[in-house]
């Protein structure tokens, strides 16, 4: 019998395909995806992975402190992604405790990429409202987790929700002191904090990094992406989940070399220890993992592999 190789095998195909097949009418095409919710079930818990849309950044050999440009893309095409391409994508945890609904994070708002900012829409095709949302808590400052919070006319988009957020953080940002000396890339970050945060301050709750945020939400310490940053544990029974926010950011990139230092990072060698602390701690304990830019739901499980870490993306299960 002689061999088949791959293209007699499609070419095959595609003559069957046209032989059997009845002339069709074109058809419409659509013009977006479905939409983005993804639950799962954690112990008494539900979990809910909200997708708030991709940021395809153009980068440069400046995204890396510590590797070069030719690396990067390297470590791009290894992961059957374009050079010179960073996507970032973003998913917010809406976490049902059975009491109440919290959310981690609050999305970019469309205030980051034209190619994001659908977070909304996910959450009204989860069948739940804003004004539904019992807690929002806050990893940290930057604008992409920030922006939802409001509206672009400053309204505030979850009007029966407490804010809690990390006091380190609100520390650092709301400090005249520290935005006089900070670069301008990253005044317009101190300068957008005061926008979401500035006139409801006092509703806004900081908490310690380490304490327990929500009924079997615990926030962690992770120094270094900024200078409050926090991950976070979702445990319900026998059942855990680590959110490790921007610690790891696009899994092809940093959890396969955790040693590169982004330029995201404001402390780099921190933010280092904190993602190899991160890592090493998922996979010695083969826990579920979420992150807030891992590819859509942005959770599986993190493995080793030789001098750094692979993430094995969940499987999609019913409820």
């Amino acid at each position: 019998m002689s061999a088949i190789n791959r293209r007699d095998l499609l070419a095959g195909s595609a003559a069957g395909l046209l032989a059997c097949s009845p002339a069709l009418g074109a058809a419409p095409k659509a013009t977006s995806q479905g939409p983005g919710a993804y639950r799962t079930k954690l112990g008494d818990f539900q979990v809910t992975a909200l997708y708030d849309g991709t940021w395809f950044l153009k980068i440069d050999d400046s995204l890396v402190r510590n590797a070069s440009d030719a690396d990067v893309n390297k470590a791009l095409a290894a992961a059957f992604l374009p050079p010179n391409i960073l996507p970032i994508s973003f998913t917010i945890l809406l976490i049902n405790t059975g009491s109440k609904l919290v959310l981690i994070d609050a999305g970019t708002a469309g205030q980051v990429a034209d190619t994001a900012g659908v977070m909304m829409a996910n959450l009204a095709a989860a069948g739940v409202a804003p004004a539904a949302i019992d807690s929002v808590v806050i990893s940290h400052f930057h604008p992409d987790h920030i922006d939802g919070l409001k509206t672009k006319d400053g309204d505030k988009v979850f009007a029966n929700a407490e804010i809690l957020v990390p006091e380190q953080e609100w520390t650092y940002w709301m400090d005249d002191g520290e935005m006089s000396k900070a670069p301008d890339r990253i005044k317009v970050y101190f300068r957008n904090a005061r926008r979401i945060f500035g006139d409801i301050g006092k509703e806004v709750r900081r908490f310690k990094p380490g304490a327990e945020v929500a009924p079997g939400i615990t926030s962690i310490p992770a120094f270094g992406h900024t200078p409050g940053h926090c991950a976070f544990a979702i445990a319900s029974r026998n059942q855990s989940m680590l959110v490790m926010s921007d610690a790891v950011r696009n899994p092809y990139l940093f959890a396969r070399h955790p040693d590169w230092q982004p330029l995201f990072d404001m402390d780099g060698p921190l933010a280092v220890k904190t993602r190899r602390q991160m890592l090493d701690r998922a996979a010695s304990d083969r826990m579920l993992v979420e992150a807030y830019h891992f590819p859509f739901p942005a959770s599986g499980h993190i493995v080793r592999s030789g001098k750094g870490y692979e993430l094995i993306p969940v499987e999609w299960q019913p409820l």
